[in-house]
């Protein structure tokens, strides 16, 4: 994990789930209805575990929702992932769909 994106996430005031990178008002709405309101909780959890929780009550929860929490963890677009976390959020994808 970059350590500027962290540091850019952590000092800035994020209000809303949706002025993070890659997360609009839908996702921010599942992600508040399992119970994850803040980026601090986001980031405690990652993005797996987000993913798993909005998987359970959202089937059609793909990877690109998984790359987009990953990628607001990180404070980065989800093209920008590096490559070996694209992999291994696609075997894990892969291991849960």
């Amino acid at each position: 994990m970059s350590q500027e994106a962290v540091s850019w996430l952590e000092v800035s005031d994020v209000g809303e789930l949706s002025e993070l990178p890659n997360i609009g008002k839908v996702v921010e709405e599942q992600l508040n209805a399992v119970r994850i309101e803040t980026f601090a909780e986001l980031k405690e959890l990652g993005s797996k575990e987000a993913w798993l929780r909005i998987k359970a009550i959202d089937d059609s929860a793909c990877i690109h929702r998984l790359y987009a929490l990953e990628g607001a963890i990180r404070g980065i677009r989800k093209g920008d992932l590096p490559a070996d976390k694209k992999a291994e959020l696609k075997a894990f994808y892969n291991a849960h769909k």
